[in-house]
């Protein structure tokens, strides 16, 4: 079974090997690292795929980890796409070969790229917020929605419940104007990141000039 960890840990030469080798001795098989932010304070957000040996428990692997000097596990949960990531220079180059569709196939992509739950867009006109795509699982847009317009610049919207979810993490990015986003969102976390934000601000802006020159 294949889960997700999002692991903090010290910065240092020797301190992902530490972690890894902690996994492999809790039983489970590392199948991909991706590292998600290099921090200002000397640690590093890292996001670690694994599959569970038989009867190995997601809270053994957590405790194992933790044991580490200076490592925390932010988020553990099941993923059954780690096999399947799709970069950041994937996603543009997937959604370049479709130019007609370049924000539809932004919100196909984003929660693969983002290990999100769901992607929409959405832009506010004369007759209020509309969601112009989504991905499948997106949830309705709440009333605030139209509290996150004009939008200058990426964020992460106050959210106790949406559409029925509580916990819900969402981040936002102009899409080609103030009054277009597009948005992703994980139920109950992890937290979104100022790096995944920047991320996602480039892949709008990219999606938009691509849509503009299509």
């Amino acid at each position: 079974m294949s889960h997700l960890l999002r692991v903090a840990l010290p910065d240092v030469p020797g301190s992902l090997g530490a972690v890894a080798s902690a996994i492999g001795v809790a039983g489970a098989n590392i199948t991909a690292i991706e590292i998600v932010e290099q921090r200002l304070d000397g640690t590093a957000v890292d996001d670690v795929f694994v599959e569970l040996e038989p009867g190995i428990m997601p809270d053994m692997l957590v405790s194992a980890v933790q044991r580490l000097d200076g490592v925390r596990v932010l988020w553990v949960s099941r993923y059954a796409a780690a096999g399947n990531l799709h970069l950041d220079l994937e996603a543009v180059e997937l959604i370049t070969q479709r130019p007609a569709r370049a924000a539809e196939r932004l919100t196909e992509l984003a929660p693969r790229t983002f290990r999100s739950d769901w992607a929409l867009v959405a832009s506010l006109g004369e007759r209020g917020v509309v969601r112009e795509h989504a991905s499948p699982g997106a949830p309705n847009l709440p009333e605030e929605a139209a509290g996150w317009f004009p939008l200058d610049k990426p964020s992460r919207p106050d959210v106790d419940e949406w559409d029925g979810f509580s916990a819900t993490v969402v981040g936002l990015a102009p899409l080609g104007s103030r009054d277009r986003l597009v948005a992703f969102g994980r139920h109950g976390g992890p937290e979104i990141l100022d790096s995944e934000l920047a991320r996602l601000a480039h892949l709008a802006a990219l999606t938009a000039s691509i849509e503009e020159n299509r």
